[in-house]
């Protein structure tokens, strides 16, 4: 078998990065040995080159090497609990407050500094700060949230 030295102009099989498949190519440039770049012979793309890569077999795997036992995490690492602290910021802007009296919010009016809202969503909140043009944050259960109002 003669083995012929490849060069500019022969073609080749690479994987074409805008097909996405192994196709046909023409070497468009060298390094020495070594092919550079190629011209798709399909979408006429040029592109560095790519050899086709062996497809990988699966791993085949037994019953009897899989274990049964859930995962747990390393021992290097352990998980964060939630450590309780003493009452949340909104807990403490809430005490006190009778939450019948919360007004319901709508984008569409404004609100106030410590007003009161009650959200479809988020539930009760009270209104921290009014930021111009139209924009309130309020403080609920779950966090500070950036909502939009009339102002």
């Amino acid at each position: 078998m003669i083995v012929r030295k490849r060069s500019a102009g022969d073609n080749v099989e690479a994987k074409c990065t805008r097909c996405r498949t192994v196709l046909n190519h023409t070497i468009v440039a060298m390094v020495g040995e070594r092919i550079v770049r190629v011209q798709c012979n399909t979408c006429g793309g040029q592109h560095n080159y790519h050899p086709p890569q062996e497809e990988k077999k699966p791993a085949e795997r037994s019953a009897t090497t899989r274990s049964a036992a859930p995962r747990t995490p390393s021992a290097g690492r352990s998980r964060k609990e939630p450590v309780p602290k003493g009452p949340s910021e909104w807990e403490q802007s809430m005490a006190g407050v009778d939450p019948a009296t919360a007004t319901p919010y709508a984008m569409d009016r404004p609100f106030r500094t410590g007003e009161i809202v009650s959200h479809p969503v988020f539930g009760i909140g009270i209104v921290m700060t009014v930021t111009k043009p139209n924009k309130v944050e309020i403080l609920f259960r779950d966090g500070v949230k950036l909502l939009r109002c009339a102002l």
